[in-house]
C-alpha cells in the first residue's frame, strides 16, 4: 500500500478557483495524489507546474497573479519549522503569514505600486521564529512582530503603513517612495504619523531620500487636517476662530503656535501630527510644557490626532463646544497677545 495515498482520497475535479488550481504536495497527497505522480505530471509536457518547493500549479501556462499571491502565501505557510523555544519547546503559536510590500499596496489598489503581474518578487510578512528562506518569486520579510492583517479580496495582507514600510526598504527610487507616501495619505488609507512611526520601527529615516519624502509627507498630512478642521468648525456651527497664530505675553516671551485660537473663551486648538510616542518619551517635554505654560495662564489647550479629525469630527466638534462653555465659568484668563504666523 502507498503510505502517501489516504484512505479516502478527495477529489480533485472540484477544484477550479484559484487557490484550489495551487496546492502543497502535502494538500495533493491528502486528494489522493503521490508524491511520485506529482512529480510525474510536472515533467516536460506534462499538465501542472511547480511554482515553488513543495507548491505545484494544476496547469501550464504563465499563473495568473492571483494564484502567484497565493503560492507564496502556500509557501510561507507550510513550509519550515519554528525555531524551538526554550528548552526545546516549540512557540505556542505562529503568526499567519501575509502578503506585504509593493504587492500589499497593489491589493489596496496604489496607483503609484507597479501591477501584481510585473513585480519580479512576492514579499511575505513572516514571523521571525520561521526556519525558511525565500525561494523563487516569494521574497520572506521577518518581523518580531506581526500586525493583524487586513483581508483584501479574500488575501491575508499587511496594514497599509507596514506594508509601505517594507516596500520603501527595498527601494532606491526616490520618486516612487514619495508617490506611495502621499498616496497612502491623500486616498485616506492611514495618517502621516502611523506611516512615520512604521518606517522609524524599520529603522529607514536615515536614507535621504526617505527623509525628504516624510518631510514632504508631513506637510500634506497637516494641510490635509487643517482643511478638514476647518470643515469641522464649519459644519458643526462653532465660532470662528483665529487661525494659525502664535501666542506671547505683551512684551514678554513667546508662548508658541497654535492652530486656532478662541481669544473671547481662552480656548486654544493643536493639531498632533507627530509619530505617535511613549508618554514617558523625552521627545515629548517640549510640547507638554508648551501645553503647561498655556494652561497656568487660563488658556485651554484640545489637542486632537489628525485621526479624530477624519474618523471623529462630530466627537471634536462637541469636545470644542464643551471648552467653549465651560469658559463661561472661568476666571478671567492673563491677556495675550496674538500674531499670524
Amino acid at each position: 500500500m502507498n503510505h502517501d495515498t489516504p484512505l479516502s482520497p478527495l477529489p480533485l475535479r472540484h477544484l477550479s478557483d484559484a487557490r484550489c488550481r495551487v496546492l502543497t504536495v502535502r494538500q495533493l497527497r491528502e486528494h489522493g495524489v503521490p508524491s511520485a505522480e506529482t512529480a510525474a505530471r510536472c515533467r516536460p509536457g506534462g499538465p501542472w507546474q511547480q511554482l515553488l518547493p513543495g507548491v505545484y500549479l494544476l496547469h501550464q501556462g504563465p499563473p495568473t497573479s492571483e494564484e502567484r499571491l497565493h503560492a507564496a502565501l502556500l509557501y510561507a505557510r507550510h513550509r519550515g519549522p519554528t525555531v524551538p523555544g526554550q528548552g526545546g519547546a516549540q512557540q505556542p503559536s505562529v503568526p499567519e503569514p501575509m502578503i506585504t510590500g509593493l504587492a500589499a499596496l497593489a491589493l489596496y489598489g496604489f496607483a503609484a505600486a507597479p501591477p501584481l503581474l510585473s513585480l519580479e518578487r512576492i514579499e511575505v510578512l513572516v514571523a521571525r521564529t520561521r526556519r525558511l528562506r525565500s525561494s523563487g518569486f516569494a521574497q520572506l520579510v521577518r518581523g518580531a512582530d506581526l500586525p493583524l492583517p487586513q483581508v483584501v479580496t479574500g488575501v491575508p495582507t499587511a496594514p497599509v503603513q507596514r506594508a509601505l514600510a517594507d516596500a520603501v526598504a527595498g527601494l532606491s527610487d526616490a520618486s516612487l517612495v514619495r508617490r506611495l507616501l502621499a498616496e497612502a495619505v491623500r486616498g485616506g488609507h492611514c495618517e502621516a504619523p502611523a506611516v512615520v512611526r512604521e518606517l522609524s520601527r524599520a529603522r529607514l529615516l536615515h536614507r535621504p531620500h526617505v527623509v525628504d519624502a516624510v518631510d514632504t509627507l508631513l506637510a500634506e498630512g497637516r494641510a490635509l487636517a487643517e482643511q478638514r478642521l476647518y470643515r469641522m468648525v464649519r459644519d458643526h456651527g462653532l465660532p470662528d476662530p483665529f487661525w494659525n497664530v502664535d501666542l506671547r505675553l505683551p512684551g514678554g516671551p513667546h508662548l508658541g503656535g497654535v492652530d486656532a485660537y478662541w481669544p473671547e473663551h481662552g480656548v486654544a486648538l493643536e493639531i498632533d501630527t507627530r509619530a505617535p510616542r511613549p508618554t514617558t518619551d523625552p521627545m515629548n517635554a517640549p510640547y507638554d510644557e508648551h501645553r503647561e505654560a498655556l494652561e497656568q495662564l487660563g488658556i485651554t489647550v484640545v489637542r486632537c490626532l489628525p485621526r479624530l479629525l477624519r474618523d471623529g469630527p462630530e466627537q471634536l466638534a462637541t469636545v470644542i463646544r464643551t471648552a467653549l462653555m465651560a469658559a463661561l465659568e472661568r476666571e478671567p484668563l492673563a491677556y495675550v497677545v496674538v500674531l499670524p504666523r
